[in-house]
């Protein structure tokens, strides 16, 4: 996979993510992103990673430990 992925997701804009690096003046208004497409819904901390990269990432396994469950 390249670097920049072929992710077909629409990106965050460079001043949001710049403004999520900063530190807030509340502890509640942290802003956690996705690493690998600056997405902030659907977000997973022990990953890092928003719901629709953690997917892709577990499905090409690239997350030790994470399979696609069937039943």
């Amino acid at each position: 996979m390249s670097p920049r992925g072929l992710v077909l997701i629409k990106m965050a804009k460079k001043s949001v993510i710049a403004r999520a690096l900063k530190k807030p003046k509340f502890s509640s208004r942290i802003v956690r992103r996705c690493f690998r497409c600056g997405r902030k819904n659907g977000f997973m901390r022990d990953f890092g990673l928003c719901r629709i990269c953690f997917r892709e990432y577990a499905n090409e396994g690239m997350i030790p430990g994470i399979k696609k469950s069937s039943w």
